[in-house]
């Protein structure tokens, strides 16, 4: 199972990368859980310092950018 987070604040980008994360989560086919990390001291703990990101399985895939729902669904087919 694919554990997908999105770090930031709460804004419109945060948001569409949430949606775009979702959307190519779906369409894999398999079994995710997806997150919203909202606290700052949560998010400086993955080392990001520009928001959103997108964190597959603990490890950063993204940041300070809402990649399209075909490249996330590229990091969700490449990450262990």
């Amino acid at each position: 199972m694919k554990q997908i987070q999105i770090l930031g604040t709460g804004c419109a980008k945060c948001d569409n990368l949430t949606a775009n994360a979702e959307a190519a989560a779906k369409a894999t086919g398999e079994p995710y859980t997806i997150g919203k990390i909202t606290d700052i001291r949560q998010i400086m703990t993955f080392g990001v310092m520009t928001t959103p990101a997108l964190v597959i399985n603990g490890r950063v895939a993204a940041s300070g950018r809402v990649p399209s729902v075909s490249e996330i669904g590229s990091l969700l087919a490449t990450s262990p």
